[in-house]
């Protein structure tokens, strides 16, 4: 059976701005190409040679970061654009929902946009007629149908827009990040209208950032990255993937934050009697409503934090509810028999999430002598996805500080259930043989 989409080796070269400019398209067309004669770093691939294909009746869905080119390729099956190099074929009427409300006239009314539109999309005056009772109702819009679509807020002009579309009846319907149109009603209108089409048998192509609407909806998904096609395949598989890679990433930016939120605190702490006494005066009184930085009258030093995961690999991205230590390596100047180390852990609004020392616990500084790892043990991270920052501190029992590090260190917590709040306790669900549940796991 053909296929109701094919990409076939297709690229897509935008020209940079900045470059050299032609005065004229006649200059342009003289010299015989736009593109071609341009150096490599006046032009810009935003798809490289890809390939897929979408059979009749699949929901398939294109994911990848900002830039990836999803919109490009979602473009160049509209028609709205046309490849560099390689084919597109598209098979039946097509409706994009891409633009919406792309060629309304903000002097007319809604009423006469809708069939402007409507004509625009490839349907006649007669059946803009037959479903124009159903498009206003699904837009939200009966009462302001009349009125100009200047006066129409944008989250009305994107429904309006959004309805006239989706009831084009097309063959293959594209979808780019349009969900936001209204609010949590009308996206939930959006959602069902989408799975009415997937049982009838129509072909979907979805542009979106939500792993959760790929998994839910979508037969088969690709993945797109600066370009190119990383992998195609089953949705879990590819955003299993997909999801691996983005945690590189984001451990490659947190890596690289701490190291530069490091630097500028790496001056020793005070050592000499004045500084001392000075450091011991000025310190912040809570902690808690401290700004990032490093104090604290030495003697004791804290000269390495390392957080590591299940796997005992250094990193700063973990999963919520696995195992995570804290390793401090920690210099004593002397030999040293007063000491607490201490641990706390915050979330980006300086919500401190737990803290605790080895002297609240119960355990007594006997002696410190020269080079010492501390090791701080965390059974399961039970904490719901979110970016934290770390406190960790040397201090006398008197709570006088040898060496504190206050929110120098960043670790993200990642979870496929979006729960709210900080905590996630450990937890099941219990319900009566008269509710009926069906459970799918995120994981």
């Amino acid at each position: 059976m053909t296929p109701a989409i094919e990409l076939r080796d297709v690229s897509k070269i935008y020209r940079r701005y900045g470059g050299r400019q032609f005065a004229t398209l006649k200059s342009a067309l003289l010299q015989r190409s736009i593109l071609s004669d341009l150096q490599p770093s006046e032009t810009f691939p935003a798809l490289k040679n890809v390939s897929f294909t979408v059979p009749r009746g699949c929901t398939f869905g294109v994911m990848g970061r900002n830039g990836s080119g999803k919109s490009t390729a979602l473009k160049l099956v509209a028609g709205i654009t046309k490849p560099t190099s390689g084919t597109v074929r598209v098979e039946g009427r097509i409706s994009a929902l891409i633009e919406l409300g792309a060629g309304f006239h903000p002097e007319i009314s809604g009423r006469e946009n809708v069939f402007i539109n409507g004509i625009m999309l490839g349907l006649s005056k007669r059946e803009i007629q037959a479903r124009f009772d159903e498009i206003v109702d699904f837009a939200e819009l009966r009462e302001f149908i009349d009125a100009p679509v200047k006066t129409y807020s944008s989250g009305m002009y994107m429904r309006l827009g959004f309805a006239v579309a989706i009831h084009v009846d097309p063959d293959v319907l594209l979808v780019d990040e349009v969900l936001a149109v209204g609010d949590e009603g009308f996206t939930h209108k959006c959602l069902d209208k989408f799975a009415e089409f997937k049982r009838r048998g129509k072909t979907i192509l979805l542009v979106t950032h939500s792993l959760g609407l790929v998994e839910r909806f979508c037969d088969d998904c690709v993945w797109l990255d600066h370009g190119e096609k990383k992998a195609q395949g089953d949705p879990k598989r590819v955003i299993g993937a997909y999801l691996l890679d983005v945690e590189s990433a984001e451990e490659g930016y947190l890596a690289k934050e701490d190291a530069k939120a490091k630097e500028e605190v790496a001056a020793e702490p005070a050592t000499t009697a004045a500084e001392v006494a000075t450091a011991e005066e000025t310190g912040p009184q809570n902690m808690f409503q401290a700004n990032e930085g490093r104090w604290g009258s030495g003697g004791v030093a804290i000269t390495g934090v390392t957080l590591r995961d299940k796997t005992g690999e250094a990193g700063h991205v973990f999963h919520t509810g696995e195992p995570m230590s804290i390793d401090l390596a920690v210099k004593a100047d002397k030999p040293c028999d007063d000491f607490v180390f201490g641990i706390a852990m915050f979330n980006t609004d300086g919500t401190c999430v737990y803290g605790t020392n080895t002297d609240i616990e119960g355990y007594e500084a006997q002696s410190l002598i020269n080079d010492a790892v501390i090791k701080f043990e965390i059974e399961a991270i039970d904490l719901v996805e979110g970016t934290y920052k770390l406190d960790v501190a040397v201090h006398k029992k008197d709570g006088a500080p040898y060496d504190y590090h206050r929110l120098l260190y960043t670790f993200r917590v990642k979870s496929r259930t979006k729960d709210a709040g900080i905590y996630r306790p450990r937890h099941r669900w219990a319900f009566s043989d008269t509710a009926k549940l069906k459970y799918t796991p995120n994981d």
